[in-house]
C-alpha cells in the first residue's frame, strides 16, 4: 500500500534505545510509548509520523549497530499498528541511511529521512558525507522503490565544508540526488526557518518541500507555501524535544495548521 506524500507529520521521539548510553532497560516501554503516540497523533488530525531514534544520543555518524536497527523495527512496527493509515517515516540518526531503509521495508514504512544525502557536512559527529549513490541502489536492490527518500538541505546542527547557496545545494539534492522530498530546517532543533531560505528551495526544485523544524502555531502562516510541515518539539507541553508528545498541545496544532492552509 503506498499513501500520499503527508502535509501534517509529526515526530516521534524515542526514549533512548538498548546500546545507547542512557539507555534504562525497558524496551517494552518504548514500544507502548511509540504505538501510543502514533494513534494520538492520528486521532489529532496528523496524517504523517516520523520515528527516530532521538533519545540515542551522540549519535555515531555513520552505521548503527545492530541492536538499534533491531530495536527501531520493534518501535516502527508498533508505530505501523497503532497507526496503518498514517504515512510512516523512518529516520536513523545521525545517518544511516541503509539501516533506515531495512526498518521501513520490515516496518512497511513510506519514507525515510537523510540528514545528508548528498555532499558533505561539518557536525557534532565530525564530517558526515552523503552517499546518495549507494542509498538508491539499495532501495532498488530492496525492490523498495515505493519507499520516498525525504532529504534535508543544510541540515540543523551542521555547517558546509564549502558554503553554497541553498537553492543550488537543493536543485542537486533533488536532481543530482533524486530526493523525492527536500526538508528545510533552522540552525538547531526547535529553531525556525529564515523565510529566505524557504523561499529559494521552493524555487529550485520540484519536488515536495517540508518546513522540517520550529514551526509553531504563530508561524504557520509564513509556511503556508511549503508542500507540509514536520513537527517535533512543538507537539511536546514542555516545549523541550525528547519529551512525550501533549494530546491536547497536538490537537491544537493540526486544527491550527487546517485552518492556515484553509485560509491559503
Amino acid at each position: 500500500m503506498t499513501r500520499p506524500n503527508p502535509v501534517l507529520v509529526g515526530v516521534i521521539h524515542l526514549p533512548p534505545l538498548p546500546g545507547s548510553p542512557r539507555y534504562a532497560g525497558d524496551l517494552d516501554a518504548s514500544i507502548e510509548r511509540t504505538g501510543r503516540e502514533a494513534r494520538l497523533l492520528v486521532e489529532a488530525g496528523f496524517d504523517g509520523v516520523v520515528v527516530e531514534n532521538f533519545g540515542d544520543t551522540p549519535f555515531f555518524p555513520g552505521s548503527v549497530e545492530p541492536i538499534t536497527v533491531a530495536a527501531m523495527t520493534a518501535c516502527a512496527l508498533a508505530a505501523r499498528e497503532a497507526a496503518p493509515q498514517a504515512a510512516l517515516g523512518i529516520n536513523v540518526l545521525r545517518n544511516d541511511a541503509e539501516a533506515a531503509l531495512a526498518v521501513a521495508v520490515v516496518a512497511r514504512a513510506d519514507f525515510i529521512r537523510i540528514n545528508v544525502h548528498s555532499g558533505a557536512r561539518v557536525t557534532d559527529q565530525g564530517v558526515v558525507e552523503g552517499a546518495a549513490h549507494r542509498t538508491l541502489r539499495q532501495r532498488r536492490a530492496l525492490g523498495a522503490v515505493a519507499v520516498r527518500i525525504h532529504c534535508d538541505v543544510d541540515v540543523k546542527h551542521s555547517a558546509p565544508l564549502a558554503a553554497r547557496p541553498i537553492g543550488e545545494e537543493a536543485h542537486d539534492l533533488a536532481a543530482r540526488g533524486m530526493a523525492d522530498a527536500v526538508l528545510v530546517t533552522g540552525s538547531g532543533t526547535g529553531r525556525g526557518v529564515a523565510e529566505a531560505d524557504l523561499a529559494a528551495v521552493l524555487a529550485a526544485v520540484h519536488v515536495p518541500v517540508y518546513v522540517a523544524s520550529g514551526v509553531t502555531e504563530e508561524t504557520l502562516s509564513a509556511v503556508r507555501r511549503a508542500h507540509g510541515v514536520i513537527v517535533g518539539s512543538t507537539l511536546r507541553k514542555s516545549g523541550l524535544a525528547g519529551d512525550p508528545i501533549d494530546p491536547d498541545t497536538a490537537r491544537r496544532f493540526a486544527d491550527a495548521f487546517r485552518a492556515s492552509r484553509a485560509g491559503a
